[in-house]
């Protein structure tokens, strides 16, 4: 299995190439030059498999470079018990009304990041030992990316973590959970300005091919391939455990922010998994919305970036997009190459004219939500079954209830566990989210952060400082 760029620019290279690159070097993202196939019988055979052994043969069709034995020793220390609260790994709860709840929130850091982050960990300290290099992660963050992306790389050798995020931008819970961390190898940085104002940091430095072969720049957000692979495997849990026999059809729903979650499941399909419709959920940065109801794809400037109760998904220009455009305008590179100048030359493109196929070829479907929309869901939901969910989890079941089809179950992808967003649940309910007893007093650590304006210089001169070489 090779990888090439959605704007062509770059020779294929093998998995743990990519792994250690990030952004490809003409600015594009790594893309399998085919993707694997999955035939209904081999997915039968997956039926029964414990998570860490299924996430070993869903990522041996794209990590083809790792000898097997090391690759389901990898899998099997990303997906122990002791890292993840669950036997399952990722339970399946029923709610209400035809839905289903894929609980991928179980891991270190209560958010679904855990699933891709905890096998990046492993794979980025076993590539980095194998060829005897660091790495130097910079990445930007909505709120669980980073946590997510620390607590998996926290003490690992060769490889040091600088976190962007936006100040004041994510809940007490989210801020506690990054800053509070004081391994050596962690680096926070907070910046004046939004989550698509610091990811524009990252993606500078990375295009800065001279800074970025010197420091050994790497990527967790996903932009990077693993990320994406990883998440695939999850799609294939939730299938077979929702269903009983090959060929049934199942819809899932996903909370959608950098469209990274929701383009693993279009992953998951295009393998000839048996997904019927894949939802997509929005909150007021409706963008993505907005593409699948128009066909136009209009990201918003900052200042009209709104700060919502599901600040996860507070993002207006989504890094994964590119990767299904390429797709869906048959791999045509130089075109997605054209798009992309296009949109940074007139803020927009319009590919209203292959609407058509958004849902008929791809299966997308999608809906937004509100701040009064996740309040009356967290209640309807905690009332009716019992389940308390986060609010970007609720933006997710709000738009699902809309594409319920008989005999079709629906899984909403959670995103998050409650305690991380407590005054929204306290909101919505009266009272806090209780978080996990080894979590009780998060928020009276003591933080360590380093803020600073959103400046690319100021930053390249902090990693400068700290990177390990």
């Amino acid at each position: 299995m090779k990888y090439i760029s959605t704007r062509g620019g770059m020779t294929p290279l093998e998995f743990s190439d990519i792994l250690l690159e990030g952004l490809a070097p003409d600015g594009g993202l790594a893309m399998p030059e085919q993707l694997p196939q999955v035939s209904a019988e081999t997915l039968e055979s997956w039926r029964g498999l414990p998570y860490a052994d299924l996430a070993f043969e869903v990522l041996s069709l794209f990590a083809t470079d790792i000898p097997a034995d090391d690759l389901r020793r990898l899998t099997r220390a990303a997906y122990s018990q002791q890292t993840f609260n669950s036997e399952d790994i990722v339970p399946l709860r029923p709610l209400d009304g035809g839905l289903s709840l894929l609980g991928l929130s179980e891991g270190p850091t209560l958010a679904f990041k855990d699933m891709a982050m905890q096998f990046l960990g492993q794979v980025f300290e076993y590539v980095l030992a194998q060829r005897g290099t660091t790495l130097n992660i910079v990445g930007a963050t909505s709120g669980d990316t980073g946590s997510a992306a620390e607590y998996a790389l926290r003490g690992k050798q060769g490889v040091a973590v600088f976190m962007l995020s936006p100040q004041g931008r994510m809940s007490a819970f989210q801020r506690a959970q990054m800053y509070s961390l004081q391994d050596e190898n962690i680096h926070n940085i907070a910046v004046h300005g939004v989550f698509d104002e610091a990811q524009d940091i990252v993606k500078a430095l990375a295009g800065d091919l001279a800074f970025k072969t010197k420091y050994r720049l790497g990527a967790v957000n996903s932009i990077n391939w693993a990320r994406i692979a990883a998440q695939v495997v999850y799609y294939f849990h939730g299938w077979l455990r929702a269903t009983s026999k090959a060929g049934e059809q199942v819809s899932f729903a996903v909370p959608s922010g950098n469209f990274g979650n929701i383009l693993s499941g279009h992953i998951a399909r295009s393998m000839g998994l048996p997904i019927r419709r894949l939802v997509l959920a929005t909150n007021e940065n409706n963008v993505l919305e907005e593409f699948f109801r128009t066909g136009v794809y209009r990201p918003r400037p900052a200042k009209q970036t709104y700060a919502t109760s599901s600040p996860s998904m507070d993002i207006s220009r989504a890094s994964n997009f590119e990767r299904f455009v390429f797709d869906l305008v048959g791999r045509d590179a130089a075109r997605v190459k054209e798009l992309w100048a296009g949109m940074a030359r007139d803020g927009s493109f319009d590919l209203s004219a292959l609407k058509p196929q958004f849902e008929e070829r791809y299966g997308f479907v999608s809906g937004a939500s509100s701040h009064e929309d996740r309040l009356a869901t967290i209640r309807s939901v905690y009332d009716e079954t019992g389940v308390l969910i986060d609010p970007h989890t609720a933006d997710g079941v709000k738009v699902a209830r809309e594409f319920v089809e008989p005999g079709v179950p629906m899984l909403v992808l959670e995103t998050a566990l409650p305690a991380k967003f407590s005054e929204t649940i306290e909101e919505a309910l009266g009272r806090p989210a209780t978080p996990p007893g080894n979590l009780a007093d998060l928020e009276s650590l003591p933080q360590r952060v380093e803020i600073m304006d959103c400046d690319v210089a100021a930053v390249r001169r902090f990693i400068e400082a700290h990177a390990k070489v």
